[in-house]
């Protein structure tokens, strides 16, 4: 089912980026309703447009018809957000969030996988952890950012779900606190933009933890673009700290950013493990 959720969505983002005549700075789709397309529960599918709908950085939402399903297209503005993203000296990447729907996707692949917790660094407005949340898992949400905190807070009350954001630097946070067993770890941010450094703090700490790193995954975001990073693009730039410690690639899956929203390809989702 995940396999046909991923190829559907992407063609459905295909098709709408080639054909959107709309001017927001920001744009993304979630499928209206259940259909052969897109079979996933329906109560989730209800709370990823609660999530948006409840969401302050989307000013605008409508219906349309996409490749004949039926789709709400909902339009953004993160101009504020993106710019207090920025001010901290540690922040590895400002404020572009993945899809809604992508950060279901990549959840449910983690918890097929059998991860029953999740850690999302770098979680901008907590879309991720809003995801691993509604499917079950028990989410942590970290972020250095305070309005950005904020923001996940107001909307931890508007939804319902609460996916423990915490104003914290990834850098410095004690992961031992959250008595962890089996979690995902997404890694916010790009190999060459900073990612690897936040990437190689987290992977030290979670070395620190009695053995926490053979039930860990680790899923890094990457690029297929020589605009967003030069040099070698294998595992969507992140082979260099994939090989440096000792990770294992287990799957990789491409699927629509606020990133990619302007170009062919998709951001690529690695999942590692230790060996």
């Amino acid at each position: 089912m995940l396999g046909e959720l991923v190829k559907n969505l992407v063609h459905i983002k295909q098709s709408f980026a080639q054909n959107y005549s709309g001017n927001a700075h920001i744009q993304e789709v979630i499928p209206s309703i259940v259909s052969e397309k897109f079979q996933l529960p329906s109560q989730h599918l209800q709370q990823l447009h609660k999530f948006a709908l409840n969401n302050p950085i989307y000013f605008n939402h409508y219906e349309e018809d996409i490749e004949g399903t039926l789709c709400t297209v909902y339009e953004g503005d993160i101009n504020e957000y993106w710019l207090n993203s920025i001010k901290h000296g540690s922040s590895c990447q400002p404020f572009y969030p993945t899809w809604i729907m992508s950060a279901y996707i990549i959840t449910s692949i983690a918890k097929e996988l059998g991860y029953v917790e999740l850690v999302d660094i770098g979680s901008g407005d907590g879309r991720i952890a809003f995801c691993g949340t509604i499917l079950g898992q028990t989410s942590h949400s970290i972020e250095i950012d305070d309005v950005l905190v904020g923001l996940q807070n107001m909307i931890c009350k508007s939804t319902n779900q609460n996916f423990n954001p915490k104003c914290v630097d990834a850098l410095d946070f004690n992961y031992s606190q959250l008595e962890l067993n089996k979690p995902v770890f997404f890694i916010g941010g790009l190999p060459q933009m900073g990612g690897d450094i936040l990437a190689t703090s987290i992977i030290e700490k979670i070395n620190s933890v009695p053995n926490l790193k053979k039930n860990t995954c680790i899923v890094f975001a990457g690029t297929h673009t020589k605009r967003q990073l030069s040099g070698n693009l294998e595992n969507g730039g992140w082979s260099t700290l994939i090989e440096k410690h000792n990770l294992n690639v287990i799957d990789t899956i491409s699927l629509p950013t606020i990133w990619t929203f302007d170009q062919t390809v998709e951001t690529p989702y690695i999942y590692t493990e230790f060996k």
